[in-house]
């Protein structure tokens, strides 16, 4: 399933050093991927899209990484609803290129 996670930085700095291990996996369940993120340009938000086996694992896990520097809202995409296509000029994951 693809899950969707909205945060809500409250403390940009130790959100965005903790969010490093969101972003290499580091950490996660067995069967969970990061697949696209997108932080504001101001840092106060980020969306973010995930590959899980359920939301209360996502969920579970930025909570427990990011602790109190983010308010973190989870929820299931509606696959058969959802479309993307990758946007022009942003980089394929560090993760993947590898």
């Amino acid at each position: 399933m693809y899950v969707v996670v909205q945060h809500q930085i409250k403390d940009q700095q130790t959100a965005f050093s903790r969010g490093e291990k969101l972003i290499k996996n580091e950490g996660a369940p067995d069967g969970v991927r990061g697949l696209q993120f997108y932080p504001g340009t101001d840092g106060s938000a980020v969306t973010c899209l995930w590959e899980a086996n359920s939301v209360k694992e996502i969920q579970e896990y930025v909570d427990s990484t990011l602790g109190d520097s983010s308010q973190n809202t989870c929820y299931e995409v509606d696959s058969e609803q959802a479309f993307a296509e990758r946007p022009l000029g942003l980089p394929a994951s560090p993760t993947i290129a590898a």
